[in-house]
């Protein structure tokens, strides 16, 4: 049985009672408080060998407490919570030295591991807390999948490791790769960014580490590549999978040895910079087909991290939308807000553009309406929908399906569920017309197709995720986050 100490501060009274029952359980001693003058003269005392505290607390905040606490007891682990789920609480909570963030509502099971492991660790050598106060919000949204990218950036800030964002056109790599630089230890270097994509094949070396005069044919004079430019500070290679193999090679010796020459020079140069690459492609699927190298991938791919799509996020795009709002009125245009169904509305969207596509929404709500308060048939307007015609593509709910825009007519009663896939998919792309539909089919019909499917298992079972699963012949805890991620509700059951 685990043992030790906990002291946990809250002013919720409820939460006191389920974190001290639920850790009292897993064998340790627990002592509550809602109040942080008393967990302050607890800690002053030699009281407890691991904190849980919230961050608003009635009598001080948790994050000014925070760097007395590890200057009077460096060891000692602080796990913070917060119901203010934004990525500055992740990085606050990081910077003072914070063991770990959790954002309210959480598991008690992920609590419970988190505690384990910080009981476990002999000595706890926390970083101490940086002196600046940290302003700005350059990401933006409370829902889980984003609280999971704020923690996974809290603790990547202060390292070099190389990272690999993934995730479709629009999702923000960029941002990502900007916060990981200005908030971490390379903030006071430069951040240099390059879209791969964007440049010739037969200057893509060049661009990266540089050229020597004379090294071809128009090179009059020394060139700087990207690479010293970024030097002390942070790379950020776009769209990396479109990297030429000749490239791939010698950014592979870079990340080997550290080191690289000029093309068509002879003295290698250090390099002193920090790799975040980013791609929306699938670089596993490239390597198959002989277009990327499998062992730069693995020196690229030290830290994954998988931005989703605004789709599997809907809840954060109120937030987002009074966000750009803001930004357009720091501009110069007049301050919006959106009626909540234009809001309900734009939560169904399939939002193929993603944040960017928003965005863009956004600005032209802002610059080309003279109404202060945005209607849903705006929205409608403006996203260029036929409302008799909401297919599952355009217009599905951000957790699964609508009902098909097809006549009755052709949906058979007999019709299999491949000659249904294969029809849906017909109209599908002939809604394009000569244009392809966006990046990311495969992936959008297997999350349609999911969410019914799941839910209508649930209804079967009535509920019961366990034989839901058995149904389903899926693991129960594969199941649980399925139905968390695509926010599964039942449906009426048929039996």
């Amino acid at each position: 049985m685990p043992s030790g100490n906990i002291l946990v501060a809250d002013d919720d009274a409820a939460i006191r009672t389920v974190v001290g029952q639920a850790l009292t359980r897993a064998g340790y001693e627990v002592r509550t408080t809602g109040a942080a003058a008393t967990l302050w003269r607890w800690i002053q005392a030699g009281e407890g060998d691991l904190v849980i505290t919230d961050v608003v607390m009635p009598d001080e905040n948790a994050f000014e407490l925070l760097p007395r606490v590890k200057k009077a007891r460096p060891d000692l682990p602080v796990i913070v919570m917060s119901a203010q789920n934004t990525f500055m609480t992740a990085i606050k909570a990081s910077e003072r030295g914070a063991y770990e963030y959790l954002p309210k509502p959480f598991d008690l099971k992920e609590l419970l591991a988190i505690v384990g492991r910080a009981m476990s660790e002999p000595k706890h050598r926390l970083r101490a807390p940086e002196p600046d106060d940290i302003e700005g919000m350059p990401l933006v949204g409370r829902s889980p999948a984003m609280q999971d990218i704020y923690r996974a950036l809290a603790r990547l800030m202060q390292s070099d490791l190389t990272v690999m964002i993934t995730g479709e056109s629009g999702t923000g790599k960029e941002l990502v790769a900007r916060a990981l630089h200005d908030y971490g230890k390379r903030k006071k270097g430069p951040f240099v960014a390059i879209n791969v994509a964007a440049i010739p094949r037969d200057l893509i070396e060049s661009e990266l580490f540089g050229h020597e005069k004379g090294a071809f044919t128009g090179a009059n004079q020394r060139s700087v590549g990207r690479f010293e430019q970024a030097e002390g500070g942070t790379l950020f290679l776009d769209e990396i999978g479109d990297m030429p193999m000749e490239a791939q090679t010698r950014l592979l010796r870079v990340l080997q040895q550290g080191e690289y020459t000029t093309v068509g020079g002879r003295t290698p140069i250090k390099a002193n910079v920090r790799i975040v690459a980013a791609t929306n492609k699938d670089l596993r699927v490239l390597i198959q087909q002989g277009l990327f190298r499998e062992d730069l991938f693995f020196r690229l791919n030290v830290v994954p991290l998988r931005l989703p799509p605004l789709r599997e996020r809907a809840e954060d795009i109120g937030d987002l939308a009074r966000h750009f709002f803001a930004q357009a009125v720091s501009e110069g245009l007049p301050l919006k807000s959106l009626e909540p169904a234009a809001l309900e509305r734009m939560k169904r969207y399939r939002w193929p553009g993603n944040i960017r596509e928003l965005e863009n929404l956004v600005r032209r709500l802002a610059a080309l309406y003279p109404q202060e308060l945005i209607s849903e048939q705006i929205v409608v307007s403006e996203l260029g929908l036929d409302v008799s015609r909401e297919s599952g593509s355009f217009m599905a709910p951000a957790g699964g399906v609508s009902s098909s825009s097809a006549p009755a007519a052709a949906r058979d009663a007999d019709e299999s569920l491949s000659m249904s896939v294969e029809r849906h998919l017909t109209e599908l792309f002939k809604s394009h017309g000569d244009k392809l539909p966006p990046p990311g089919l495969y992936h959008r019909i297997l999350r349609e197709i999911e969410y019914p499917l799941i839910s209508i298992a649930l209804a079967a079972t009535r509920g019961n995720q366990i034989k839901a699963a058995e149904l389903l012949g899926l693991n129960r805890n594969t199941l649980r986050k399925k139905v968390r991620d695509l926010d599964v509700r039942l449906m009426r059951s048929s039996r």
